[in-house]
């Protein structure tokens, strides 16, 4: 429950507004947070090879992780509120660490699914999109749109730009030197998100970077779980939460869940090294960067609906090409990784600027934690669903298909989104 707030005269405002560092420890953790999230991809070949594990086992553990990634979003959000965004970030670094360090010593398939799965998952899951869309909220009354963009790369980038050199790594010193590296800068950002974080700008004096008056800090006393619950409660009545909803669901299947968990197989399946295939992946992510930073430019100038039309229509049409491209050279998949890299998850800035318009500015950042539960289900399910198309078949030519038929299904449902008149509000529930 927040109570009321009210505005007060700002003071003078410092040439560089704190918001911006802020942002810059948000991006760093956003970065390390899905980098680590992401390390089981490269994984899961060497897992296969030292305990006799099938893709279809180890999806189980990967599906779980991702699965949490997006579920525990909402939660987080809630979380956030209640006990201050220094505090909850910290205290997920932590869990990633520990959890990660502990991988180092697992030996059968419930460990995996124990500790990559539900631990990292849950960790990975507080400090995620929905991390992002809450600074931006928080923090910015102007170029809210580019702040999303940016913090959306900086997770989706660091699934993938890492993975190179980790796969480096796996391949010469054994994956459990993988675990403890990425445990260890984990822990190692922990006193920077301590020094540096801050709940809002009220707390240091300043108004949102491009407003001119000063915003009291709220209280929230509610429950975190109630408040969460009731902002499902409050998204399952509108159409536009189900149109969202059904459409980052496709984002997820066909990201992170295909391309960021099975792409390296399918590398190793055409005789691609795993070093060159991880290479794939952080040209994505460099890309992506660039792709999500600049959809969240579009996304303060133009329509969110035709900017999600035009994303997923094209991602479709990139992932039908993919099965192709391996017959086409190196340069063939290069090609792919460089077109589909700029449309990773540019989504994300349209589709937080869509749920603020359905459920008011305030609720933006715990709709979009929902939202972007169905994101990681769908993404979960990909991870699954590959693996076992994998290892029924051999190949992932149907899932490449399937899921870029899928995309362009997601296309059309976004020029359906925000025809109805607003969505209820969510109103704080009164002491």
């Amino acid at each position: 429950m927040a109570a009321p707030v009210e505005t007060l005269p700002a003071p003078p405002v410092p040439r560089l507004h704190y918001a911006w560092i802020v942002v810059a420890v948000t991006f760093l953790v956003l970065l390390i947070g899905a980098g680590v999230r992401a390390t089981p991809s490269i994984l899961i070949v060497p897992w296969e090879r030292e305990f006799g594990w099938t893709a279809a086992t180890i999806s189980v553990g990967i599906a779980l992780n991702i699965f949490l990634y997006g579920m525990i979003g909402p939660f987080a959000v809630a979380i956030i509120e209640r006990f201050g965004l220094r505090a909850s970030v910290c205290g997920s670094l932590f869990v990633l660490a520990v959890g990660t360090a502990a991988t180092s010593l697992m030996t059968a398939p419930w460990q995996m699914v124990l500790l990559w799965g539900i631990v990292v998952g849950s960790g990975s899951g507080m400090v995620a999109n929905v991390l992002g869309a809450t600074v931006a909220g928080r923090w910015f009354g102007k170029r809210r749109g580019l702040v999303v963009g940016l913090l959306t790369a900086s997770s989706a980038t660091g699934q993938l730009i890492f993975l190179p050199a980790l796969a480096s790594l796996a391949v010469g010193q054994g994956w459990r030197s993988v675990s403890l590296l990425v445990a260890a800068v984990t822990l190692a950002l922990i006193p920077v998100a301590a020094l540096l974080l801050r709940d809002r700008p009220a707390d240091l004096g300043l108004p949102r970077y491009g407003e001119t008056a000063v915003t009291p800090a709220p209280t929230f006393t509610e429950n975190p779980a109630i408040r969460a619950l009731r902002g499902l409660r409050t998204g399952l009545k509108s159409k536009d939460f189900w149109l969202l909803s059904g459409t980052f669901f496709i984002c997820g299947a066909s990201t992170n869940g295909l391309i960021g968990t099975h792409l390296i197989p399918a590398c190793i399946d055409h005789g691609i090294a795993e070093v060159t295939a991880a290479g794939l992946l952080a040209v994505m992510g460099i890309c992506d960067l660039i792709g999500t930073t600049a959809s969240g430019w579009l996304t303060d100038r133009f329509d969110s609906r035709k900017l999600l039309a035009w994303y997923y229509g094209l991602r479709g049409l990139s992932l039908i090409f993919l099965p192709y491209s391996f017959d086409l050279s190196f340069y063939g998949l290069s090609l792919f990784a460089v077109f589909y890299g700029l449309d990773w998850i540019a989504t994300v800035p349209p589709t937080v600027q869509l749920a603020g318009k359905s459920f008011g500015e305030e609720n933006a950042a715990l709709m979009f934690g929902w939202i972007a539960a169905s994101h990681q289900i769908g993404a979960a399910s990909a991870a699954w669903l590959a693996g076992m198309v994998r290892t029924d078949t051999g190949s992932y030519l149907g899932a490449f298909v399937s899921a870029g038929l899928l995309c362009l299904v997601a296309a059309l449902m976004a020029g359906f989104v925000g025809r109805n008149p607003r969505a209820p509000a969510l109103h704080p529930v009164p002491a």
